[in-house]
């Protein structure tokens, strides 16, 4: 029986939503098919985590645990993926489209010699491989694209697909991967954070950008004001990374993050193409700008056309006592 692999990606302790949505979508592949929906958690403390994947129709859990897994170091990481790979033998493999998966999926499909298929945004097992569409040209355009092999590996788009529980007892395998120091060819010293608590925007469920239109601090403290009350992450264009208003680590679009939340407010922005390909999975769009006319009207559900200045103090009250 084929075998269908979701590796799941950990970040701060915390199973990543995007590996979820992935696995929730393989499991119903593997049911389409008379596959075996499995997943896979490479970490520091993998055994505590299968209680959190048996909601989403897995059959088998498979394990790699230990020291040198607590960081993303590519050495490591793929040589226990090639060792899971050559025990499990899957027919496919998924990833979510992380920065992670993007570090390494080109290596691990080099080595082994195995066709890959990045960024998907949709997918479907087929006898021989994977068929599906990824999103080119800055999400303006869809292609359909296909592969065939022994193993295919995929990585999909976050929010391409929704959680969808199904309850299961699986059965849990640890493997063991021994890696030496020589093989460990970079080590990492020191994680550097961007100050503050703020929400990891690939896993945000209501997003809040600023754009160009956003050019002072009265501002940034309107949208600090709107996010805080929606329990939002923060984003921004291009136009205020580069202009040392936000930090790079909130850019949203082609060359930033791609985002997928349930709400995203876009205020001031817009919409420029490159903008748009990174949130374009967003459920709800919502955009506040005083030119009639900006593209971001174009793609958005709900549009208000007016001075965010003049529009977000009344919006924000609003919302506050609808809250309360």
């Amino acid at each position: 029986m084929s075998t269908l692999l979701t590796y799941i990606s950990v970040n701060n302790g915390k199973i990543k939503r995007s590996s979820l949505e992935v696995l929730s979508k393989c499991s119903q592949e593997a049911e389409k098919h008379g596959w075996v929906s499995a997943a896979l958690v490479i970490d520091e403390k993998a055994s505590d985590y299968p209680g959190q994947l048996t909601k989403y129709g897995v059959s088998k859990i498979y394990l790699v645990e230990g020291p040198q897994f607590k960081n993303h170091l590519n050495a490591p990481l793929l040589k226990a993926l090639s060792t899971v790979m050559d025990k499990v033998k899957p027919k496919v493999m998924a990833f979510a489209s992380t920065e992670g998966s993007k570090d390494i999926l080109g290596a691990l499909a080099a080595n082994r010699d195995a066709p890959a298929l990045p960024d998907m945004s949709q997918f479907e097992v087929t006898g021989d491989g994977v068929k599906g569409k990824r999103p080119v040209m800055a999400a303006k355009i869809m292609s359909n694209v296909e592969a065939q092999g022994e193993t295919v590996l995929i990585s999909v788009r976050s929010g391409s697909y929704e959680l969808i529980e199904s309850p299961t007892e699986p059965e849990v395998e640890t493997i063991d991967v021994a890696v030496s120091d020589d093989e460990i060819r970079a080590t990492l010293k020191e994680i550097i954070t961007s100050s503050g608590n703020r929400i990891d925007l690939s896993e945000a469920e209501v997003v809040v950008a600023a754009g160009r239109g956003v050019r002072d601090e009265e501002g940034r403290k309107l949208i600090s004001e709107l996010a805080s009350l929606l329990n939002a992450g923060i984003g921004a264009s291009r136009a205020l990374t580069e202009s040392g208003v936000y930090d790079p680590s909130l850019q949203i679009g082609q060359t930033g993050k791609v985002v997928s939340p349930q709400l995203y407010i876009a205020v001031g922005i817009s919409g420029a193409i490159q903008h748009v390909a990174g949130i374009t999975n967003s459920k709800v769009i919502v955009a506040i700008n005083k030119d009639p006319d900006a593209p971001i009207f174009d793609i958005s559900d709900y549009g208000i056309v007016g001075d965010l200045y003049k529009v977000l103090p009344p919006f924000i009250e609003e919302l506050r006592k609808i809250k309360n």
